[in-house]
This record gives C-alpha cells, sequence and structure tokens, in this order.
C-alpha cells in the first residue's frame, strides 16, 4: 500500500509542475477568432454554432490548445495537440474538419492559427 501511495503522489507532483509551467511559458501569442456557422466537436465537448477564441498555451513538452467562446471568455476547451506542418498551398488559417455520422457535428482535426505557424492538430 505505501508502494501505491508513493505512486499517487508522484503523479500529483507531475501534474503541479506541469501547471506551473504552463504558467511560466504563459500564453504563445498564437490566438485567432473563429466563427461557426453550426455545431462542431472538439475531443469530448460540442460546441454550438458562434464565435470562438483559440489560443496555445505551450508548456515545456506540449502544446495545449485553450478553446472559449469570444464574447464571455468561457472555456468549453483545454487539451493536448500534436504540432503538424502548415500544407505550403494554406491560406491565412483554416480549421480543417473531419467525417462524422449525419446529423452529429463535425470533429476539428487541426487548426492553422494565422500566424503562418504549425497547426494543431487535436488529439481524439
Amino acid at each position: 500500500m505505501t508502494k501505491h501511495k508513493f505512486v499517487v503522489v508522484a503523479a500529483l507532483a507531475v501534474m503541479l509542475v506541469g501547471t506551473g509551467s504552463a504558467g511560466v511559458h504563459a500564453w504563445s501569442g498564437q490566438r485567432n477568432t473563429i466563427r461557426f456557422g453550426g455545431a462542431v466537436a472538439l475531443p469530448g465537448v460540442v460546441l454550438p454554432a458562434g464565435e470562438y477564441s483559440f489560443e496555445v498555451v505551450r508548456t515545456a513538452s506540449a502544446d495545449v490548445v485553450r478553446v472559449s467562446r469570444a464574447n464571455d471568455n468561457h472555456a468549453y476547451y483545454m487539451g493536448f495537440t500534436n504540432r503538424v506542418n502548415r500544407p505550403r498551398a494554406l491560406g491565412d488559417h483554416a480549421i480543417v474538419l473531419g467525417e462524422a455520422p449525419a446529423g452529429s457535428p463535425q470533429p476539428i482535426r487541426v487548426w492553422y492559427p494565422t500566424d503562418g505557424g504549425d497547426g494543431h492538430e487535436f488529439v481524439y
């Protein structure tokens, strides 16, 4: 039982350090406001039609994207993403949507910010 408690405490300590590093690195400056005419999905959440702010938090080991309602800053999603190369032919910014069954909101696969940098692929 003592070994189990040690593992749990160690895991909590790692989580706290990770949270602290997000505060140290803060927002990366990648931020866009995007309007959706219909519902779309992110891992574990459906976003109703509306305007949303996409922001990147860079930690020491990963990119975390925070998605909030543009007008009230209510966070709907905060999760890890994988960096993906931006296609050369892509314009200023884009959202790449995945396929969904009829009547279900399409999942957001990748967000490419307006700064022209790499995209952020959502992990489902």
